[in-house]
């Protein structure tokens, strides 16, 4: 019983911090669906001794309000306690944004950070945050769909679910409606409208590029081959794309010995004929340049452990479509069975270090092997997403030199001037900090790099007033602003990138660049360790 009380106290915290969220309330449906998006696993409502997600709702009158839509939907209202009356507010002064609404938001937050501090450049890049975003994998899920044929929207969920084997929830993104996503796409899908309803069309110049790989690839296995199917699915792996907020995998700091103190240290492998002359062996991949001080950019918070230790992903058109394009054509490449016997890793290539890529429900992905659990089992770092996980030494590949060449695109970032009250981050301000950042587009203030991590302040300019992440935590009694950037304990006991991922170049030496002038870079070779990038304090 005692158990069962202590789930339903900490069950009501995540109900309300969800709720809050929701300006108009979420459906009963729509609650299980976000509990699972952020917690991933179901309701407890066996735990609880409840049938349904309503019945276990009544039982909480003095966190759940239980509301009637004008067309009889019963919608679930987050009732506001002295701890939570601060994010409510916030909440409540969100507007519904149009896009001329959001290039004034935008405009507005340049001209307020500039008016904050004089000393910063009165000419920043335009632009629109708070609208949501689809993760990298699910974008090109939607292409793969759509490259061998149009397809009727009518028709879109049932050929969703026959391909990758789960619904599509557009929901669990931040969209309202699938017209929003289509609408998020419409740099690469156009709809037409025809006799039998809304024609989803794939770009003429994405088919056609596919087709060009399609023959490529045909050419050099000299015939089609089936998809190779995944051994078994992962299971704290949600979606297809890495989520931003799933648990952590409990991991620990292994002695990986001289040979990862030396970029170019690694033992050779012994000599076999059967490794591929394009297979990556000793290399690593480059990270992206470092941003410049004080200057604003768009930044999507891809992975979350706490607020001292995240993971984000530039905004940029030419970097989504560089991700995309990448995962689209591994996917490809190793979906052949030739080519993916052709990459598969000798017992003495899984070692720690090793840069490598693993599939993960059909997708393949850049990794990092950071240690060996067992005869099995390996722990990978994301290099493009950020986060740990353990996988099946089966589901891994040698990468190919070509996928060399786009850089890791996680950044390990830590929120800027902020200290946990407690000495370490409560649940509930992990909680309350993922909701802020969850699948939007946000404006980043970048601040300073310490020991290779990038500390800035995050900005959500989607409300009438703008809302600084590091002052809502402040306000609710989760964080102390202190000034200064006390280095991430979190990331000072493990930081995946700066173990595996060498710095674009000598930073002294470097030329600091803006954002949206060379956000990707061709990987360079680097012979010197990760420099720390150290600047001036200043006044936000």
């Amino acid at each position: 019983a005692s158990k069962q009380a202590q789930l339903m106290e900490v069950l009501k915290k995540e109900v309300r911090a969800m709720l809050i969220a929701a300006k108009a309330g979420l459906t009963p449906e729509q609650l299980e669906e976000q509990y699972m998006a952020m917690v991933c696993k179901p309701l407890p409502l066996r735990d609880l001794g409840f049938q349904s997600t309503l019945q276990l709702v009544t039982q909480m009158p003095e966190v759940v309000r239980i509301c009637s839509s004008k067309n009889g939907t019963l919608i679930l209202k987050a009732i506001a306690d002295d701890s939570t009356k601060g994010i409510a507010k916030l909440v409540a002064n969100q507007k519904v944004k149009t896009r001329k609404a959001s290039k004034k938001t935008a405009t507005k937050a340049n001209a307020t950070f500039a008016s904050k501090n004089s000393k910063y450049p009165q000419s920043f890049q335009t632009l629109s945050a708070g609208n949501p975003i689809l993760p990298a994998a699910v974008k090109a899920e939607l292409q793969d769909l759509l490259s061998s044929s149009p397809l009727l929207l009518v028709d879109f969920d049932r050929a969703f679910l026959r391909r990758f084997g789960r619904a599509f929830q557009y929901r669990q993104y931040g969209f309202s409606s699938m017209f929003q996503v289509l609408r998020s796409m419409s740099d690469s899908i156009v709809i037409e409208q025809t006799k039998a309803g809304s024609l989803l069309v794939l770009r003429k110049y994405l088919a056609s590029k596919i087709k060009q790989e399609e023959e490529v690839s045909q050419a050099v296995n000299a015939a089609e081959m089936p998809p190779l199917e995944p051994i078994c699915e992962t299971e704290n792996f949600c979606q297809a794309a890495p989520l931003m907020d799933s648990e952590p995998v409990p991991t620990q700091a292994v002695n990986l010995g001289d040979h990862l103190k030396q970029h170019q240290g690694f033992e050779p492998f012994p000599s076999t004929a059967e490794i591929p002359p394009d297979a990556v062996q000793d290399r690593s991949l480059c990270s992206l340049p470092p941003l410049k001080r004080k200057c604003l950019v768009g930044v999507i918070v891809e992975f979350i452990v706490s607020p001292s230790q995240f993971y984000i992903h530039i905004c940029s058109t030419e970097a989504s479509y560089k991700l995309q394009d990448l995962m689209f054509e591994m996917r490809h490449v190793y979906s052949h069975k030739v080519a993916s016997d052709k990459y598969v890793m000798p017992e003495s290539a899984v070692r720690p270090g090793q840069l490598c890529c693993v599939m993960v429900s059909k997708w393949w992905y850049r990794v990092v092997i950071h240690r060996v659990i067992n005869d099995q089992e390996v722990e990978v770092f994301y290099a493009d997403y950020g986060h740990l996980q353990i996988v099946q030494k089966s589901w891994l590949r040698f990468l190919k030199w070509h996928y060399l060449k786009l850089p890791a695109q996680a950044i390990p970032c830590s929120l800027a001037w902020v200290k946990p009250v407690e000495g370490t981050w409560s649940s509930a301000a992990i909680l309350l900090f993922k909701h802020l950042c969850r699948f939007k587009e946000l404006v980043g203030i970048v601040d300073e790099y310490v020991n290779g991590v990038l500390y800035l302040f995050l900005c959500d300019t989607s409300t009438k007033e703008d809302i600084y992440f590091h002052a809502v935590l402040r306000d609710m009694g989760y964080a102390n602003v202190c000034g200064e950037n006390i280095p991430s304990q979190e990331f000072e006991e493990l930081n995946p990138s700066a173990l595996y991922v060498q710095p674009s170049g000598k930073q002294g030496d470097a030329e600091v660049v803006e954002p949206d002038l060379r956000l990707q870079q061709e990987s360079q070779d680097a012979d010197s360790e990760t420099a720390t990038l150290k600047l001036d304090g200043a006044e936000l």
